[in-house]
């Protein structure tokens, strides 16, 4: 149901002013500046430092507090400070704050020595004009990194010695899309104090339309951006640094929880009227989101959503005015809670009103609210109150936001163990990491390595037979078998033409080696050898039998009817041998060209029966074969002409 915030003083608290006692010893032995009596001073919002002392700024001066609320030391500064805005812690030693439209950075480390403690880290010089309204201030200490969100002008990064490193707007084209300010880009800008989630390492703001970024520390990029201009324009943002963020609209006194990484709604829930637009929950180390309301209850959500209300017998007659602080443990918080007199709650058109007329007391309280445990409660003035009127403190204006700030660094009735910043966002980051996988030994590894060498298995036969599948199924309604049966065609016709090529290049390969053969012959001069001439009763010509020492030569004659054949016994590849027959005598030239075959039927080469392969009427010189297998023949043209056989 929705709810109005009705319009009311917050309560304030002040001290009579007495005479100052003894003080405790000032930190790095720096004067301390006490206000004049009769002339209180009223405080920023405070910071608790990781030192444990309070640091809030006033006019010119920067105060650090004991937690017993003694001045440890103050610093003059040369511009006004910005009261709504906390100092922002910066690291060991360091700190800023916003003053007159400038980030002044203090560096207590150089407090009493020759150096200046303060300098302006971003904002104009002598004679400059303001570069902007800022907005706000937010310091990643594990980055090193100081962002500043300046009006109309956007988002700047810095290093911390001082270096620019990259700003963004709240429009940003990132692949050809537009991000940010999606309904107009007129008068948009970022709104928000930038607020840094150190376990997603993510930075969160809002611009003027409603609309939520997400963005990466170390470069201008977005990671989502969410409108929740449907809830509301003005809203507050908390990171739970547990994978969690959580959105509180005031308003309408709405949580919302979304997934850090993807910006995803994990649940919502509903809480009691808020007293400021500005209002900021706090979120433990158990990830339990607490938020305080008008009506007097404590609102605790689980991390899933679950919700917790927490009341003491003067609920119905309290408000929680101030955001709870989480205590030094990171698991407990402390509250407060003011008795109002003329306590008033209706309804009225789905609103709901609280009034009341002036407050009473005060309730100061720290418990768990993941156990609903409730370890200290103590009402004002009470003890600690008393001591706070006695110390520095009496010379300020003080309201309950202060007060609940001193009553948890001075950890006032708390019995659990303090851990240091690292160690409580050590542990709320856990809860974001998913849980490491049980370790298995023995049979449990073997049955998981069988299973999964069996599932490679299938799918390595699955896998080419899907393909293969989807390969003819999309081939479907597209002339399945023509393409089938003309693959097929080419496939044999490549095979032909590969069969072919393999024996034009074998014809090659053997006409070349030939050549090259008649060629090695020719060059070769022939061996005279001798031959047993013979005759044979079934043949009118003799044939010869070659000596046994003639086969050892290259190349050799063969003595046959009175003429020499020349003849090369490694000339393996031709089945016959051309040879001319010269004349040994002038009375018996033959004018012949004889063939001798030199295989069998048995392809044994053992005797050399001639026959005429041409019968000339000229005399002839030479004769030679080329790689063509073609012979040529040198005649004497003045003696006749050839007559072929």
């Amino acid at each position: 149901m929705p709810h109005f915030i009705s319009s009311f003083s917050l309560l304030l608290i002040l001290f009579s002013s007495v005479s100052v006692s003894s003080r405790p010893t000032n930190s790095w032995n720096y004067t301390a500046k006490v206000p004049l009596e009769g002339t209180p001073f009223r405080l920023s919002t405070p910071l608790i430092g990781e030192d444990g002392k309070i640091y809030a700024c006033s006019e010119k001066t920067l105060f650090a507090f004991e937690s017993n609320g003694y001045i440890a030391w103050s610093l003059d500064l040369d511009f006004k400070c910005n009261v709504g805005m906390p100092p922002v812690h910066g690291g060991r030693g360091t700190m800023y704050l916003v003053a007159e439209q400038r980030v002044l950075k203090v560096n207590f480390l150089k407090m009493g020595t020759s150096e200046s403690a303060t300098q302006v880290f971003f904002g104009p010089g002598p004679g400059q004009q303001k570069p902007g309204e800022i907005i706000g201030v937010a310091v990643s200490t594990l980055s090193s990194l100081v962002f500043i969100n300046v009006k109309n002008r956007g988002l700047f990064a810095f290093a911390m010695h001082g270096q620019l490193l990259w700003s963004v707007g709240p429009v940003l084209d990132q692949f050809g899309y537009r991000q940010g300010c999606r309904r107009t880009v007129t008068d948009c800008y970022f709104t928000s104090v930038p607020v840094i989630d150190q376990c997603e390492a993510s930075i969160y703001i809002s611009n003027s339309q409603g609309e939520l970024y997400s963005l990466s520390i170390r470069s201008p990029h977005f990671n989502w951006v969410k409108d929740f201009s449907s809830f509301d324009k003005v809203y507050t943002v908390t990171p739970g640094n547990n994978g969690r963020l959580y959105v509180i609209i005031p308003f309408k006194a709405f949580v919302v929880a979304l997934d850090a990484s993807s910006g995803n709604v994990l649940w919502q829930g509903s809480t009691g009227p808020l007293s400021a637009a500005e209002y900021a929950p706090v979120v433990d180390s158990n990830g339990w989101i607490s938020v305080g309301s008008l009506d007097g209850f404590l609102y605790s959500f689980s991390p899933t959503g679950t919700l917790k209300k927490f009341s003491n017998s003067a609920t119905f007659d309290s408000v929680i005015q101030v955001s709870p602080l989480l205590a030094c443990s990171g698991n407990a918080i402390y509250i407060s809670q003011t008795e109002m007199s003329g306590k008033i709650i209706h309804t009225n058109g789905g609103f709901m009103y609280v009034s009341a007329m002036k407050p009473r007391t005060a309730v100061f309280s720290l418990l768990v609210p993941a156990t609903r445990s409730i370890y200290w409660s103590e009402s004002y003035p009470g003890q600690f109150s008393s001591l706070l009127s006695q110390s520095d403190l009496q010379h300020f204006v003080l309201d309950e936001s202060l007060l609940l700030a001193f009553v948890t660094a001075a950890m006032t009735g708390n019995p659990l163990l303090c851990r240091s910043t690292r160690q409580k966002l050590a542990s709320s980051c856990s809860q974001a990491r998913p849980k490491p996988p049980a370790l298995y030994t023995g049979k449990e590894i073997l049955l998981f390595l069988f299973f999964e060498s069996l599932v490679l298995l299938v799918l390595v036969v699955l896998v080419p037979f899907c393909c293969k599948f989807w390969r003819k199924k999309k081939l479907q309604g597209q002339h399945l078998g023509n393409f089938l049966e003309k693959r097929r065609w080419l496939q044999l016709k490549k095979k032909a033409l590969d069969r072919r090529i393999a024996e034009l290049e074998q014809k090659k390969g053997a006409e070349e080696a030939v050549g090259n053969l008649i060629e090695k012959f020719n060059s070769i001069p022939c061996a005279v050898t001798s031959i047993e001439r013979s005759f044979s009763p079934a043949i009118s010509q003799g044939y010869i039998h070659i000596g046994l020492e003639a086969l050892n030569q290259d190349k050799f004659l063969i003595d046959y009817e009175n003429a020499y054949v020349c003849y090369s016994r490694n000339y393996l590849k031709v089945e016959y041998l051309l040879a001319f027959i010269g004349a040994r005598t002038t009375e018996s030239n033959t004018k012949k060209i004889s063939r001798f075959w030199l295989h069998d039927d048995q392809n044994i080469t053992t005797s050399y029966i001639p026959e005429v392969f041409v019968q000339l009427v000229v005399f002839l010189d030479n004769i030679k074969r080329n790689y063509k297998v073609e012979f040529w023949v040198a005649l004497n043209s003045a003696m006749g002409r050839l007559i072929k056989n």
